[in-house]
């Protein structure tokens, strides 16, 4: 096999024409074989084979900066630099699904949010002109899908103004990004590809040239080959050169001698420059190109025959969430959904289809998706924003200063919230449960099960004067843990028998961790000590009835999936202060660190957010309290 025999970017140059086809083919059955094993983004892959092929042998990486927005479409990229062995593909200590500096000196981006690539790109080249670099160069690979988001048109009016500063940007146009992609510069882009003129010209050509004998087949294939590159003076570039951008395109993206002539003429450049490629989501793989929804832009373990799932897929959070949705659109007509590219994997396929006229797809723009949810309020309608935990990080400003201060009822579903596992550090969402506690007014609901998140969803989007938001776990939702009482707002999971006139511990479990809640307190048990589990339900702000609560306990213990700094825990320790509880507190969640990519039981571990981890530091706590020991550790719990 030639892939077999490519260590490195340069080892490409050695390959003739046919050679280059050849490999193409080869790198493709590749990622249907590898990613049908183990899981992950194989529809974007199969569709830039070609286009990463060109690149590499057009730069000189790593020398050459070639950047990939999102990082999602690096699979071909890391078969060409070196990194072949995809047994471990998104698993701990196995390749990352994007690309990592920590594997190879050819990755330079590792954050997974689209749109930022053109800001990369942008310091970079500024950077080889500022130190005198005249013989590197940077080219960055964005999709039509990333190019919905504000910050790659900032980036751009900053990219243009340089007319001397060299930088290629390789516009990958395969009209989607999870689905097909929607909006103002999309509906250009398909100009682009479906110009009227061109078509006529095509088609005239035709009739003239098989009229013609000898050459005129020939001749009329050579030039259908080359259309893509024909348009370049038929279709109107109007957007980008009036931006000041030089544009070549559009170019075949599977046709790697057109793609290497169109990308050496954007390197030779003195300035900025646009490369128009016209690709295909899912190339040669028929299951995913007849995948309509999102051409398997990520699948979980398939066969690679027929794309079918091997496993059944249980019930999860986010389909828990679209049914109740459509629930909801049928019982309310002021309810509207807004996804910011992400239709499907939020869950919001379901409220589309059953309303159509009552759905925004705002493109990868979280920040005006939030600002027009707060326009939407104010116009009288109830928006639901639907979004990845990690991705509401972007829009914290537009929560803070136009949906709060404006007090707009806009309820925010946060989908992946917690520890997300396999798709790394960028993608958990650990961090959305302290950035909001700084909101006021906001309240922020973390259900523990499917019933609970029917009910609080239903809560949110009753509130009229305030953000509201509802956060929820990646994957399975797990079985229904009930409520044995209720104090103030708060679910009681668990209370100790009656005889227990002052229990131990008070343990705030917050959202999917009620489970593990329950086990840490069964564990707490078998060392007599004695403990009440309660969940706030509504963990901001936090319940009223907590503070004298956690005054007729001797402990109080939080545990969360988020960060530890500033989030619940830290918010239940400042309400007992400020109501004069002075009990000891110890919060359990996520470090304050990025988290490499493994399996979520896997980083639970790592990190000791397990039952047996927590119980058994209550324990040493407990006993520190009854003067058991001073500085022996704690016993072990089983």
């Amino acid at each position: 096999m030639l892939l077999t025999r490519i260590k490195g970017p340069r080892d490409l140059d050695r390959l003739s024409q046919e050679e280059l086809d050849q490999l193409a083919a080869e790198i493709r059955s590749f990622l249907v074989d590898a990613v049908s094993k183990t899981g992950g983004h194989l529809g974007p892959n199969l569709g830039v084979v070609e286009l990463t092929i060109a690149l590499h042998r057009v730069f000189e990486s790593p020398k050459d900066k070639v950047l990939f927005d999102t990082g999602h479409q690096a699979y071909v990229h890391k078969l060409l630099t070196g990194r072949q062995d995809f047994a471990g593909l998104r698993t701990k200590n196995g390749l990352s699904g994007y690309p990592s500096r920590a594997e190879s000196d050819h990755d330079v981006i590792e954050n997974s949010h689209a749109s930022t690539v053109l800001g990369w790109a942008d310091g970079l080249a500024k950077a080889n002109e500022v130190l005198g670099r005249e013989d590197h160069h940077v080219a960055a690979v964005i999709g039509d899908g990333a190019l919905t988001g504000g910050m790659a048109w900032e980036a751009l009016n900053n990219i243009a103004a340089a007319k001397d500063r060299p930088l290629v940007i390789v516009v990958n146009d395969n009209e989607r990004s999870y689905g097909p992609t929607i909006g103002g510069l999309a509906n250009h882009l398909a100009t682009l590809r479906t110009t009227d003129g061109y078509e006529r010209f095509l088609a005239r050509g035709k009739e003239i040239l098989e009229r013609t004998p000898v050459v005129g087949k020939p001749l009329f294939e050579t030039l259908h080959g080359a259309k893509k590159g024909l348009k370049d003076f038929i279709a109107p570039q109007g957007m980008f050169e009036d931006l000041g951008l030089k544009y070549i395109g559009p170019i075949d993206g599977h046709d790697i001698e057109a793609l290497e002539s169109a990308l050496q003429r954007a390197k030779r450049f003195s300035g900025p420059v646009i490369v128009h490629c016209l690709t295909q989501k899912g190339r040669g793989y028929t299951p995913a190109l007849e995948h309509e929804a999102d051409r398997f832009h990520a699948v979980g373990v398939i066969h690679p025959d027929t794309g079918l799932p091997v496993k059944t897929a249980a019930a999860s959070w986010t389909s828990v969430f679209a049914d109740e949705m459509v629930k909801l659109g049928h019982e309310r007509e002021d309810i509207v959904g807004i996804t910011a590219a992400m239709l499907h994997p939020v869950g919001l396929n379901k409220f589309a289809e059953a309303f159509p006229n009552r759905i925004y797809d705002v493109g990868i723009a979280e920040q005006h998706g939030a600002t027009s949810a707060a326009g939407l309020a104010t116009g009288g309608v109830h928006p639901v924003f639907a979004v990845y935990a990690t991705f509401l990080n972007r829009a914290f400003d537009q929560v803070l200063m136009d949906v709060a201060l404006h007090k707009c009822g806009v309820t925010f579903v946060l989908d992946r919230a917690g520890v997300t596992g396999d798709d790394g550090a960028s993608h958990n969402g650990m961090w959305d449960m302290s950035i909001l506690q700084v909101v006021p007014g906001l309240r922020l609901a973390a259900p523990r099960d499917a019933e609970q998140l029917r009910a609080q969803l239903r809560e949110a989007v009753e509130v009229k004067d305030a953000p509201t938001v509802v956060r929820y776990s990646k994957g399975v939702v797990g079985p229904a843990v009930p409520a044995v009482g209720r104090i103030g707002g708060m679910d009681v999971l668990r209370a100790p028998g009656a005889e227990v006139t002052r229990p131990d511990v008070l343990l705030v479990s917050v959202g999917a961790l009620a489970p593990m809640c329950l086990e840490i307190a069964d564990l707490l048990d078998k060392q007599g000590i004695s403990t009440t589990v309660v969940d706030p339900r509504w963990v901001k702000p936090v319940d009223e009835a907590l503070a004298p609560l956690a005054d007729r306990h001797r402990v109080v213990v939080t545990v969360e999936d988020n960060g530890r700094t500033g989030g619940v825990g830290a918010a239940v320790s400042q309400a007992l202060r400020d109501a004069g509880v002075d009990v000891p507190l110890r919060d359990f969640g996520i470090p304050q660190r990025f988290l490499d990519h493994a399996l979520r039981k896997e980083i639970m571990a790592e990190i000791g957010l397990t039952a047996p981890d927590i119980a058994r530091q209550v324990t040493g706590l407990v006993a520190k309290l009854d003067g058991r020991y001073d500085s022996e550790p704690a016993a072990a719990v089983d």
